[in-house]
C-alpha cells in the first residue's frame, strides 16, 4: 500500500525533509499535484538541494520517482532540474497525462495577476492557467509530445482562439514557430522517462511494492478547502493524491500531516496567527522564510491550532510531523492560537471565511536550544510542554519532529 505525506498549513512546511528523510525505506516516492511553484529543500550533510518538481526520493539511487498525472509541467524547469542528478534512466517516470505548462501560460499569468484588483499572490509561473486549460479541455497532455504533427494542428487552433488576450492584458505571446521549436528541443530530453505512471503504480501495488506519495503546497491552500479565492489551482490535501496518481482510497495505508512549530503564508489572503511585529521578523530571519522558488519573504506568525486540527480531519491525518522547532529556540514566549474571536463572539473552529478573525492565545514559556537535538527525553521542558500540549489541542499523534534542517537531526516518537 501507499502511504502519504501532505501539508497541512499553507505550505513550505518542511515536507521535502520528512519524505527524503522516509524515502529510504520505500521503492517508489510520486509527487501527485502542483507544478514548480513548489519547492522543498533538503539539506544532506550541509549540502542544500532545491526541488521544484522532481519527487524528493531522488537523493537516493535506489529510489524511482514518479511525477504523477495531477502535476502541471514546465520542460524548461523540469529540464533544468533533472541536469543536477545525472542519469535518472529507470528512477524517473513522468505520466503521459500531467498536462504541460505551454510558454504562453506564464505570461498570461503574469498579466492577469497585475489586473486583478485583490491580487492573488501567484508566482507567475503558469500554474493556474494550466489548470484552467485543463478543466476547460483545452490543455496539452506530456504524451502528445509523441506525435507532433497532431500536436502542431491543436496547436495552431488553440493560439488563435487566445490571441484576443494579447489586446485585452496588453501582451505578446510567443508564436507558433517558436512554442513548437521549444517543444521539439526539450521533448528529446523528456520522451525517454514518459510511461503511463497509472499503470506503473498499480503493478507496483500487486508487487507490494513500498509507494510514497508527496505533495505540494498545503492544505489552506487547496482549491475547495482552503481560504478561497487565495488558494492554489489544485487540489492539495489527501484526496488529490488518488486524482492525482489513479490510486484508489483503498491503497492508502498511512497519512501524515507536515507543520511547523509556527506558521508561514506566501502571498495574499487572511492569516489570522500573523505577527506583524519584531517576533514576526525574529522567525523569518531565524527560520531562512524565503521562498525556495520565488525568493519572496514568508508571512509569519504563531502556531494556529484550530486551522491544523481542520487540515487533520480533511486530510485524515494518523499522525503529525512538527518541523522547525528550533526557529523557536530563545523567545521568551511562544504563542498558540486556540479560539477565534468575531463580533464578540469566541469560536474553536475555523470557518469557510477567515477575514476579520482575532486569534485567542495561549501563552506558553519560551526556552533555551533544541537543536540538534535526537531524543524527546532531552528537549527543554517547556518545548515538551509545548508539543504535547499542541498534540492534545489538535488531537493527532505527534510522531515526529524536526530539530534542524539537516536530515539526521529528527525525534522520532
Amino acid at each position: 500500500m501507499a502511504d502519504l505525506v501532505v501539508g497541512i498549513q499553507w505550505g513550505d512546511e518542511g515536507k521535502g525533509k520528512i519524505v527524503d528523510m522516509l524515502a529510504k525505506n520505500y521503492d517508489y516516492v510520486v509527487r501527485y499535484q502542483g507544478g514548480h511553484n513548489a519547492g522543498h529543500t533538503i539539506v544532506v550533510d550541509g549540502k542544500k538541494h532545491a526541488l521544484h518538481l522532481m519527487p524528493s526520493g531522488v537523493l537516493y539511487p535506489t529510489c524511482k520517482n514518479i511525477i504523477g498525472n495531477g502535476v502541471v509541467i514546465s520542460l524548461d524547469a523540469l529540464c533544468e532540474e533533472i541536469i543536477q542528478f545525472g542519469d535518472l534512466t529507470n528512477r524517473l517516470f513522468i505520466s503521459d497525462k500531467a498536462h504541460l505548462i505551454m510558454p504562453y501560460h506564464q505570461i498570461i499569468d503574469i498579466a492577469r495577476e497585475k489586473y486583478r484588483k485583490n491580487a492573488i499572490g501567484t508566482t507567475g509561473k503558469g500554474i493556474g492557467p494550466s489548470y484552467e486549460d485543463k478543466i476547460a479541455r483545452n490543455g496539452f497532455r506530456v504524451g502528445e509530445l509523441r506525435d507532433f504533427q497532431s500536436l502542431g494542428a491543436k496547436l495552431k487552433s488553440h493560439l488563435t482562439q487566445i490571441a484576443y488576450v494579447q489586446d485585452l492584458y496588453g501582451i505578446s505571446l510567443p508564436s507558433f514557430d517558436e512554442i513548437m521549436a521549444s517543444l521539439q528541443e526539450k521533448s528529446q530530453k523528456i520522451l525517454p522517462f514518459v510511461v503511463d505512471s497509472t499503470q506503473l503504480l498499480w503493478k507496483a501495488i500487486n508487487e507490494d511494492k513500498k509507494i510514497l506519495l508527496e505533495g505540494a503546497q498545503g492544505s489552506m491552500l487547496d482549491i475547495d478547502h482552503g481560504t478561497y479565492p487565495f488558494v492554489t489551482s489544485s487540489t492539495t490535501i489527501s484526496c488529490g493524491a488518488c486524482s492525482g496518481t489513479g490510486l484508489s482510497p483503498k491503497d492508502i495505508k498511512k497519512t501524515i500531516g507536515i507543520c511547523k512549530a509556527y506558521c508561514t503564508r506566501v502571498g495574499n489572503g487572511p492569516f489570522p496567527t500573523e505577527d506583524f511585529g519584531d517576533k514576526g521578523e525574529f522567525l523569518r530571519e531565524k527560520g531562512k522564510e524565503f521562498g525556495v522558488t520565488t525568493g519572496r519573504a514568508r508571512r509569519c506568525g504563531w502556531f494556529d491550532a484550530l486551522s491544523v486540527k481542520y487540515a487533520c480531519r480533511i486530510n485524515g491525518c494518523d499522525e503529525i510531523a512538527l518541523m522547525k522547532l528550533d526557529v523557536l529556540d530563545g523567545l521568551d514566549e511562544v504563542k498558540v492560537c486556540v479560539g477565534y474571536k468575531k463580533d464578540n463572539e469566541i469560536i474553536d473552529y475555523t470557518p469557510s471565511d477567515l477575514d476579520g478573525l482575532e486569534p485567542v492565545y495561549k501563552i506558553y514559556k519560551g526556552w533555551d536550544k533544541t537543536s540538534g537535538i535526537k531524543e524527546f527525553a532531552k528537549l527543554p521542558s517547556e518545548a515538551k510542554e509545548y508539543i504535547l500540549d499542541i498534540q492534545k489541542l489538535i488531537g493527532v499523534k505527534i510522531s515526529i519532529i524536526s530539530t534542524s534542517p539537516e536530515r539526521e537531526d529528527t525525534i522520532i516518537l
